[in-house]
């Protein structure tokens, strides 16, 4: 009777742990940027004129560093809060075969779900052993070039391992940094968030080819990647479409290259209560088995489309093989669009 009382504070402890280290991600994502450009304003408004001067010189002098390889921080990737980030959920990464760190590659992450924790999780970070499982391989998550024009903020992104998305970044990743580097793409990005949907898998991946023609030109492998869970974190309220809440969404989309999701989980510390937090289910991540792709400088449409073909057939491969294993139905079947 002692030792479980003994226990059961200790498990209190490391679920509270694990609850802020959450909490304070998602109030990250979603406050940190805002935050910046206030305490920005601030500082311009008390005259801190040195600081400014110093910091908008930093920026001038470090700004392509997201199209430059970025700059990690191994320190950032390896505290401690992140164990009790990855086992809130938990959150596991599996690998299908071994990777060749002489290689480099494009991971196409799915599906993105509302806030992409997954891919976070397991490439932002070192929590889930990427380094033990692909010994000698460097990931390196993107996202939206914008997100590094908000001061203080993209410095928080860069030490997280985020690189821009955009042309040159990729092919810098890919060609001038060397090998065993993997560029990791959330493929189906905002548009996708919009139809996340828990017991769903609709993936907007049709008309998506950017990737694999960077593939192409870099000689760079594909590999298929697949997180199951990422939809079942979040929930997320459906507007009907024609109406201006959609329509708000939609602009926000086409302006800026992300659309609000409104979203909710479960409370703070009840899970029977609506609120930012997710819900405690697992993830899943896959890594799928490396595609050869052959470097061409200008690749035709045709072997982008037998390429695209080829990366979708493997995709789909991927989720079939693993569906069941991770409470998925055998009826389950990726929609794509």
């Amino acid at each position: 009777m002692q030792r479980e009382e003994r226990r059961k504070p200790n498990t209190r402890y490391i679920e509270l742990l694990q609850i802020l280290s959450v909490l304070q991600w998602i109030l990250s994502f979603l406050l940190l940027g805002p935050v910046c450009i206030l305490l920005i304003s601030w500082i311009v408004y008390n005259q801190s004129w040195p600081l400014i001067v110093i910091y908008m010189l930093w920026m001038i002098f470090d700004w392509k560093t997201p199209e430059r390889g970025g700059r990690r921080s191994v320190w950032m990737s390896r505290w401690t809060m992140w164990k009790y980030f990855r086992d809130y959920f938990p959150i596991k990464l599996h690998k299908t075969v071994d990777l060749d760190p002489s290689h480099n590659y494009i991971f196409g992450y799915h599906p993105h779900g509302i806030m992409s924790i997954g891919a976070f999780c397991n490439f932002g970070t070192d929590s889930t052993g990427f380094s033990k499982i692909f010994p000698n391989l460097k990931p390196h998550p993107t996202t939206l070039s914008g997100n590094f024009k908000v001061p203080l903020y993209r410095d928080y992104l860069l030490a997280a391992g985020m690189c821009s998305v955009t042309h040159s970044s990729i092919d810098y990743l890919l060609s001038c940094h060397g090998s065993g580097n993997a560029v990791v793409i959330v493929v189906g990005g905002a548009a996708e968030a919009l139809k996340c949907n828990r017991n769903n898998h609709v993936l907007i991946l049709k008309k998506r080819k950017g990737f694999i023609r960077k593939a192409l030109t870099n000689g760079a492998f594909l590999v298929p990647v697949y997180s199951f869970g990422e939809n079942e974190v979040l929930q997320q309220y459906h507007f009907e479409p024609g109406s201006w809440k959609k329509n708000i969404q939609e602009l926000f989309q086409q302006w800026i290259g992300f659309a609000p999701c409104i979203f909710f989980g479960q409370g703070i510390f009840s899970s029977s209560s609506k609120g930012i937090m997710p819900l405690r289910r697992s993830i899943n991540t896959v890594v799928g088995k490396p595609i050869p792709v052959p470097r061409m400088k200008n690749p035709s449409e045709q072997q982008v489309d037998m390429y695209h073909t080829l990366y979708i057939d493997c995709l789909q491969e991927l989720f079939n093989a693993h569906k069941e294993r991770f409470g998925l139905k055998q009826t389950d079947t990726l929609l794509l669009v």
